[in-house]
């Protein structure tokens, strides 16, 4: 069975669009449509339902496509295995990133990475965790970073290489500041219900964090007014630092500034800087030390102790 026509086959069924396919594919769509008709005709049934905009499989293309998954997973994984036993450093990692701060975590732990590996070609990708995730699942990355909660876990396999604080930040002129602190100092408790009142900043709906707040909120039942949503918590630290309104923000986000306090909030929430990748297949040596050092930055960044086992 040839490993290339799987592969083409995947694609279409990713893409659910011929032509993209075949762009992402790199071939002409007309090369790629005579790979799947050739298919097709020695299977003697049709894998595809075609339609303009929407291609999607018939229940044979269904079977085909979990198994050529499955092919192709072993075929990379023999491959890792073999690269390991010979200690042969060369291959392709491709890692997910968040998108706010995986591109620093990145930037910061590359040379380190490049320096023992400069075969391995990194391909750094920035997605948001559920598409990571998905990513993830349909064996497109080899490794995502994320931070979630346990509940907001996957089927996947996930490796806690820190743990972080979510906190509330309070502007310097709302009524309860002054029992507020600084970065530093021993923070004060306080619940979030005491602020049921107050006009919040928040993360847009499907994000981990957002989610992590309803959470909390649905718990108190109750229901802040919501002023704005985003995709950057920069954007809800500066809200706060402007005076505009409150935020949770994860601790790692907060700056010293003699506009905005902070609180621990009484119902302790902690989200997890996890590695994942896909459940069942192989981890390689170059993915493992690409995870021990990404360990030892978040240790670093969120004053961790280091040495955080990368093994499942």
């Amino acid at each position: 069975m040839d490993l290339k026509q799987l592969e083409y086959m995947i694609k279409i069924a990713e893409e659910n669009n011929i032509t993209k396919a075949a762009e992402k594919l790199f071939i002409t769509q007309s090369a790629l449509n005579q790979q799947l008709l050739k298919l097709e005709k020695e299977l003697g049934t049709q894998l595809f339902v075609r339609s303009r905009n929407n291609w999607h499989p018939t229940h044979a293309g269904e079977i085909y496509i979990d198994n050529a998954k499955k092919m192709v997973q072993i075929k990379k994984d023999t491959y890792n295995q073999i690269n390991d036993l010979m200690d042969i450093k060369k291959g392709k990692l491709s890692i997910g990133l968040t998108p706010e701060r995986g591109p620093e975590m990145f930037a910061s732990i590359y040379p380190t990475f490049y320096k023992k590996y400069p075969n391995i070609k990194v391909e750094p990708i920035e997605l948001p965790v559920k598409q990571q995730q998905h990513e993830i699942l349909i064996g497109n990355l080899d490794i995502g970073f994320v931070t979630l909660q346990d509940y907001q876990k996957t089927n996947d396999e996930y490796i806690q290489i820190g743990l972080e604080e979510i906190i509330l930040a309070v502007p310097k002129g709302h009524p309860l500041a002054h029992i507020g602190g600084k970065l530093g100092d021993s923070l004060p408790e306080i619940s979030l219900d005491r602020f049921k009142n107050d006009t919040f900043a928040l993360m847009q709906k499907g994000s981990t964090l957002r989610e992590i707040y309803d959470n909390l909120t649905t718990a108190l039942d109750f229901n802040p007014y919501i002023l704005l949503e985003t995709r950057s918590c920069h954007n809800l630290y500066n809200m706060v630092a402007e005076g505009i309104c409150c935020s949770i923000i994860p601790i790692a986000y907060a700056k010293q500034n003699s506009n905005v306090t902070y609180f621990l909030i009484k119902q302790k929430p902690v989200w997890e800087v996890c590695a994942s990748y896909k459940k069942g297949t192989y981890l390689s040596n170059p993915a493992r030390d690409f995870i021990k050092i990404a360990s030892n930055y978040w240790s670093t960044k969120l004053n961790q102790p280091k040495g955080i086992s990368c093994n499942p």
